[in-house]
C-alpha cells in the first residue's frame, strides 16, 4: 500500500475552498457521467462533493477514502444517502474483485509514486471491459508551492497521461484537457501571487463569472491546453 502523501490539514482546507465552486464541480460530474454504469467506485472521495452528486443518477455508488480522519467525516456525511456505500482504500491495492461497472478518481492519481500500479489496481476493481476515468491537474510548469504542499508528485500532459494507461494495459476511448482559463487562473494565483485555491472572492468569481464561458467553449472545441487532464479508459474484456 502506498503513504498518503501531503499535509493532509492543507489538503482538507483545499477541498473545503473548491466545495465552493459549484460550476466547476457541476461540469467535472457531467464529464464523467456517462462513463460510469450502474455500480462505480470512486477512488479518493475527499468530502464526498464529486460522490453525492454522481450517486443522485445512480442506482448504487461507492466512495472510498484514504486518510482515516476524513474517512470518519466522509462516513458520518454519507450516513444520509442510503445507495453510497463508504470503504478505506489506498492504491496499489491487491483487491482485485472486479465487480464495479466503473472506477473514476479525481485528483488523486497525481499524489501516487507508483501510478501505473495504481491504475492497475483501479482495473482490476472493475468488470472486464468497464472504464477508469481519471482527472489529474496538468502541466509541470504550473507545479507550485500548493501542489507540494498537497503532496503532488506531478502533472500530465496528454502524452504522458496516454503513457501511463497504456502501461497500465487500459485502452484510451477519450483524452483531453479541460478548463483552459482555469490553468491561466490557477499558475496566476499559486506561482506569482503565492494563494492557495481556499474559499473566498477568488474562487467565487471563477466560479460564477469565468467557468461558465470556459465550459461553453470548451463544449465547442477542445483547447490545446488547460489545468486538468481528462480520460477516459477501458478495461480489457
Amino acid at each position: 500500500m502506498a503513504d498518503i502523501t501531503g499535509d493532509q490539514r492543507i489538503q482538507s482546507e483545499v477541498l473545503e475552498g473548491l466545495a465552493t465552486a459549484v460550476n466547476h464541480r457541476r461540469w467535472f460530474v457531467e464529464l464523467a457521467l456517462p462513463y460510469l454504469g450502474d455500480n462505480p467506485i470512486e477512488i479518493g472521495s475527499g468530502l464526498g462533493d464529486y460522490a453525492i452528486e454522481w450517486a443522485e443518477h445512480l442506482p448504487r455508488f461507492t466512495a472510498t477514502e484514504a486518510d482515516p480522519d476524513r474517512l470518519v467525516l466522509l462516513k458520518e456525511r454519507m450516513a444520509d444517502y442510503p445507495n453510497i456505500d463508504v470503504r478505506q482504500m489506498l492504491l496499489p491495492s491487491a483487491d482485485a474483485n472486479g465487480e464495479y461497472s466503473a472506477a473514476v478518481s479525481y485528483n488523486v492519481l497525481e499524489h501516487i509514486e507508483d501510478h501505473v500500479g495504481a491504475l492497475r489496481s483501479m482495473a482490476d476493481l472493475v468488470r472486464p471491459g468497464g472504464r477508469v476515468i481519471i482527472i489529474v491537474p496538468a502541466f509541470m510548469f504550473a507545479m507550485s508551492q500548493v501542489d507540494i504542499a498537497t503532496g503532488h508528485i506531478r502533472r500530465y500532459t496528454k502524452k504522458t497521461m496516454r503513457a501511463a494507461m497504456e502501461d497500465a494495459g487500459l485502452q484510451i476511448e477519450k483524452l483531453h484537457y479541460a478548463n483552459a482559463l482555469g490553468l491561466i487562473g490557477y499558475y496566476g494565483a499559486t506561482s506569482i501571487f503565492k494563494l492557495a485555491p481556499k474559499e473566498g472572492p477568488m474562487v467565487k468569481v471563477y466560479d460564477s463569472l469565468v467557468l461558465p464561458v470556459t465550459k461553453a467553449a470548451e463544449s465547442v472545441m477542445k483547447p490545446p491546453f488547460g489545468q486538468s487532464v481528462f480520460v477516459v479508459a477501458r478495461t480489457p474484456a
